[in-house]
Parts: C-alpha cells; structure tokens; sequence
C-alpha cells in the first residue's frame, strides 16, 4: 500500500505512524498464548507434540523434537559450498564486531581497606528463536547465537519451527548451536521458559518471531530473562535531492517484503525525487517474488519542508533502520537520538546489516529505539557487584549507614551495623 504525503499533512501522518508502531500486547491473541503456555507447562513435550501436529501440520515423537549432530552435518554438506563461504565471511564479521562489546570485570581497594568491583558472568544456557514461515532466516541464526558465544554462554539452544531447513542447520552448526529443536511458536516459548522432559530450561530467550511468540515471551517474563518484544520491522530513509530514486525504492520495497504489518517510509525535501520513487516502485515492484506481501505493507512518501525537519520525524519515529542518502551523511550523527542502525550514504544499504557488516541485525522494533539497543553481547551476562570492608573502614561510616537507616524507619538494618561496635 503507497501513501503520498504533502507537507501540510506530515506531521498528522507521523503522528499515526508513531501510534501505530507502538507494540500492544492487549490482544484477541492473548487467551490463545496463555493457554499454550499453561499447557506446555503442564504436559510438557506431549503438549509439544500435540501443537505442532495442530499448527505446522507435521507430527513428531518425543524423540524427533532434537535434531542430531548428524543431521546437522549433513545440512552442511546438503548446502552449496558457495553458500558456506558466505556464511562463514558472515560469521568471521559479526565475531569480530561483538568481541569489541566485551566489557572487563573491576576492582579498586579505596582508603581503609574497602574493596569494590564488578564481575561479568555468563549466563548458562540460552534460547534462541529462529522464524519459519514466510521464509527462512539462517541470518538470524548467526546474530542471536554468535553474541551469546562472544559472551561465553556455555548452552546455546536454537528453536525454529518444522520442517527445519537445512540452510538454518549449516548456520547453526558455524555459530556453534549447541542444540536445535524443531518446534515453534509460542509453545518452543514456553518449553524454554519451564523446560520438559526433552528441551532443558534456560536463563534467557533472545530472537524475534510472530505475534503468537512476542506475546508468549511477554507471557513468560520474570521466570526467564527475554531481550524485548519485538513488532514489524520498519525502515526510515532520509534523503536529499541528489539521492537515487533507484535506490531507494529498492531499499523500501527490500522492507516491505518482510512481512504485511511491515512499513518503509521515505522523507525528503524533494518533490521530484518522491515523483522519481514512485515510478520505480511501480516499476521494481512486477519482478519481485513477494509482491503478495509487499501489496499488503506500508509504504509511505513524506515531503518534508528541510532535512533537519526530517531528522526530527527520525527522532520521534525511532526507526528500526535509518538510512540517510544524503551528501555528508556523518554530520548528522550528532542529531540523531533515536534509531537502532544508521546506515550511511547511497552504498550502505540496510540489507548488508542484515547479512554481512557485522552489527546485530536483531534491532529495537516499534519505536523502543528510544530506550532499547540491538542485542548484543551485553544482553548474554550479568554484573555481579563486589563489596569488602574492613573492620576500620565499616567504622568509619557507621554513623552515616545508621542516620540513613533510622531515617527510613529501619531499625534493624541500623541494629546490624550497631552490633559489630557495641
């Protein structure tokens, strides 16, 4: 769907846009997910078994939910060797980005002997949610599970629907999964939240997914850690009057094809280039295999009085992917607050983010670019704080830790450090 907007009308269309990209978990879905969970909970892997004969059509024995080290060998060796190649350049890229986030463990001994620091432990055992469906993600596979293993997770547990293709399994076996399961939605969810018999309970779920796993993941907070909660992808791309239209409407048709609820919007000061898109859209779009899906999702024009003004609706959209086809795209860095990927320049398209740059392609979706960040290795460990004080050293803020405590009504918390003195 295509959507022209003048510039009388941006900020009204912005506005719905900004709406409409928040993530609501009040859902008809809702009572579907819960009953799922509860099931899993309750039945475990027959409840497993039960819901992928219901929803994939495919159905299993217990013992078929783990797919083997074999049958992983043999996706390897099934895939072209052209394509592993390109994998592996994948994984060599997005391995040496992420080992750049790697934080160090601290300590300092202050006066009168008090220690502090901070320790960085790996969680032990992760689950990552690969999508089927519409298409197959081996890319996914490499950004959730190489952070993880950046950060020294000991357990990487893959899930993804049947029947696993055998181009996510190669990916698995180069990112060093340690175990796939063929089961999906939000029934693998809750198998990684509670455990079963067959798939092991684990500390956190990472990866996006439909509606049915967004709300399951919501569902199962608190007794699992979960990254976010992701929506439909989005792009924005900020362009001036020099960019390509080519380009751009290949960029936003690149979007669209995700999925229907997806949305690309481009905002320029340029009347002509909007004019110069929406003849290649038309034209691009005839040769495109999913045009179905691309019929059904968003694409909107926005004719902006300035690129600052355009730099502004950035900052209020907080795009999944921003790129900005402009002259000198660097200086407008510093403006920019609010985006979970900037891509710089006519050459920097988001689909080599999404495959082969090396920044984690799994992106604040839905606006929460304002608080949120791309996974990375910092969503696979802990920070442990470290406190040491010394007999002299408590002492000497004995009275301070009293005052505050007494003032807050604690009495017993100002009593513990009394003890140690009277």
């Amino acid at each position: 769907m295509l959507k022209v907007v003048a510039r009388e009308q941006v900020a009204a269309e912005v506005a719905r846009l900004v709406k409409q990209r928040e993530l609501s978990c009040d859902r008809p879905e809702s009572a579907a997910v819960k009953a799922i969970v509860a099931a899993v909970r309750e039945k475990g892997d027959q409840a497993l078994l039960d819901y992928t004969a219901q929803f994939d059509k495919v159905k299993l024995q217990a013992s078929e939910l783990l797919v083997g080290p074999a049958a992983l060998e043999q996706a390897t060796q099934k895939v072209s060797q052209e394509f592993r190649a390109s994998l592996a350049k994948a994984a060599q890229n997005i391995t040496a980005f992420h080992r750049k986030q790697k934080s160090d463990e601290w300590f300092e001994t202050l006066p009168l002997d008090v220690l502090l620091g901070q320790r960085l432990i790996p969680l032990q055992r992760v689950g990552i949610y690969v999508p089927g469906g519409r298409a197959i993600y081996p890319s996914s596979v490499l950004m959730n599970a190489i952070p993880a293993k950046v950060a020294g997770v000991s357990e990487i547990i893959l899930v993804t629907p049947p029947p696993v293709s055998p181009y996510v399994l190669a990916a698995a076996a180069e990112a060093g999964v340690t175990a796939v399961y063929q089961i999906g939605g939000a029934q693998a969810i809750a198998a990684l939240a509670y455990g079963t018999a067959t798939i092991p309970r684990v500390d956190k779920i990472v990866g996006p997914g439909n509606i049915y796993v967004t709300l399951a993941k919501k569902e199962v907070f608190g007794a699992v850690g979960i990254e976010s909660l992701a929506g439909p992808s989005d792009v924005l791309i900020v362009a001036d009057q020099d960019a390509e239209a080519e380009y751009i409407a290949a960029d936003l048709l690149a979007q669209a094809e995700h999925d229907p609820t997806s949305s690309a919007v481009l905002a320029t000061n340029s009347r002509k280039l909007i004019n110069e898109v929406e003849k290649e859209l038309a034209k691009q779009q005839t040769k495109l295999k999913r045009r179905a899906i691309i019929d059904q999702a968003e694409i909107v024009l926005l004719e902006v009085g300035s690129i600052d003004e355009a730099i502004g609706i950035a900052n209020q959209l907080a795009p999944e992917h921003l790129e900005l086809e402009v002259g000198s795209p660097q200086r407008l860095l510093e403006k920019i607050r609010n985006a979970g990927a900037v891509f710089l320049g006519p050459h920097s398209p988001v689909a080599v983010g999404d495959y082969l740059a090396g920044p984690n392609h799994v992106l604040p979706t839905g606006g929460t670019a304002r608080f949120a960040s791309p996974l990375g290795v910092y969503d696979f460990v802990k920070h442990q704080s470290i406190i040491g004080y010394t007999k002299p050293a408590l002492k000497n803020v004995w009275h301070d830790v009293k005052l505050l405590a007494e003032t807050e009504g604690l009495d017993a918390h100002a009593r513990s450090i009394d003890v140690r003195f009277s």
